[in-house]
């Protein structure tokens, strides 16, 4: 079997075992690549930050990654001096097995805050795991990092860079606690291109704006969201920088990827039925289209309203109304796909069955023309639905 997502790039490998943190299912997952890798990451905005968070902000900060070890089922956030000793342990383990530095090893964990992690569960699985590691391993990592999720998320691209393949690929996992500031989320790529620490740092923060700052479900923050890269140069190419004439096409590639996975966590909002994509143009600035997209796509009232097929184009005038962005209300015209609903600021004659036929689609894209300049933004989400409340009412349980 030949690998995907997470293992799709040559030179890495991974798997997904059952340590014991949950009753059943996978809960602990490894990626290792075969040689050091370039290493980039992006961390949550959150001021309560769990132990892995603290730990993997030095390690990217070394500019090197060969493993990347990860565990469902339990957060290690808000668990003191034991959390960040538990942490650097499952670093320690991991290293000793593959017999590689400490420091170049991620540690990433998720799932229910403020409860110790089973040492003696984990440190068992991560010893299995790194004796299990394959190419063909894709599968179960991707299960073993998943809570709520209710499908796995895992995407890869390939392009031609001097004649050689290179491929981009990853995994990630996310329902609830979704929104920007750091994705909301666990997050790995990796890749075999060669790219220098700096500029990989670079391109995943300007990605990242784009794509996993772009998605919410519910408006909450977690505590141990993070994106990891590897770029181990296994292609075989010359080394990728801004400077190389194919940067552009490696770079757009790695945005497709992540843009991808982070639609993936959107469309599988906890409770979701569909994928909304808030497409804002017309504003003066970049960061003025962000603010209005992801003010729409986060509103409950727009995700409820989408939820019920109900086209009430005033509640996302509202959101563009209190987004924070100077805008000139008579100039704001919305859509519900193809489907005029309000224009200059005033609703407008529309078909009413027509446009509640769109809403009961998947994906249902809204869109805004603010009319006051040339810059646009893409915000990602999903409906709100009664599952939502009866999945995170038992989360524990």
């Amino acid at each position: 079997m030949n690998g995907f997502g997470i293992t799709a790039a040559k030179g890495f490998r991974a798997v997904g075992v059952h340590a014991g943190i949950k009753k059943e299912h996978l809960d602990l997952g490894i990626v290792v690549s075969d040689v050091p890798a370039a290493a980039a990451g992006v961390f949550t905005l959150n001021r309560v930050r769990a132990a892995c968070v603290q730990l993997n902000e030095s390690v990217v900060q070394n500019g090197i990654l060969q493993a990347i070890v990860v565990n469902s089922g339990n957060a290690n956030a808000c668990t003191g001096a034991k959390g960040w000793e538990d942490a650097q342990t499952m670093q320690a383990v991991t290293a000793d097995q593959l017999g590689i530095p400490a420091a170049h090893v991620a540690v990433a964990s998720t799932g229910v805050i403020g409860v110790e992690l089973p040492m003696e569960q984990v440190q068992t699985g991560i010893k299995a795991a790194c004796r299990e590691a394959a190419v063909e391993g894709f599968e179960t990592f991707a299960k073993a990092i998943t809570t709520t999720d209710t499908c796995l998320k895992q995407y890869q691209a390939t392009v031609n860079i001097e004649g050689k393949q290179v491929t981009i690929g990853g995994a990630v996992k996310g329902s609830g606690m979704i929104h920007p500031n750091m994705a909301t989320m666990l997050g790995f790529l990796t890749t075999d291109a060669a790219v220098g620490a700096a500029d990989l740092q670079q391109l995943l923060r300007d990605v990242t704006n784009e794509s996993f700052n772009m998605i919410t479900v519910d408006g909450d923050t977690s505590t141990n969201d993070m994106v990891l890269v590897m770029a181990n140069g296994q292609a075989g190419t010359s080394l990728l920088s801004p400077e190389h004439p194919d940067w552009p096409v490696f770079a757009q590639a790695f945005q497709d990827v992540a843009v991808y996975l982070a639609k993936s966590i959107a469309r599988d909002g906890e409770g979701a039925t569909k994928l909304v994509e808030a497409r804002v143009h017309g504003a003066k600035s970049v960061e003025d289209a962000r603010k209005i997209a992801k003010a729409i796509i986060g509103s409950n009232l727009v995700k409820t309203a989408v939820y019920g097929a109900d086209a009430n184009w005033g509640r996302i005038l509202c959101a563009v109304g209190y987004a924070g962005v100077d805008i000139v209300q008579e100039s704001v015209d919305i859509w519900l796909g193809n489907i005029p609903v309000a224009k200059k600021g005033m609703g407008i004659p529309f078909d009413e069955e027509a446009a509640k036929e769109y809403l009961l689609g998947d994906p249902v894209v809204i869109k805004v023309d603010l009319g006051l300049g040339e810059a646009a933004a893409t915000a990602y989400g999903c409906d709100l639905t009664y599952d939502y409340v009866k999945i995170n009412a038992s989360y524990r349980s």
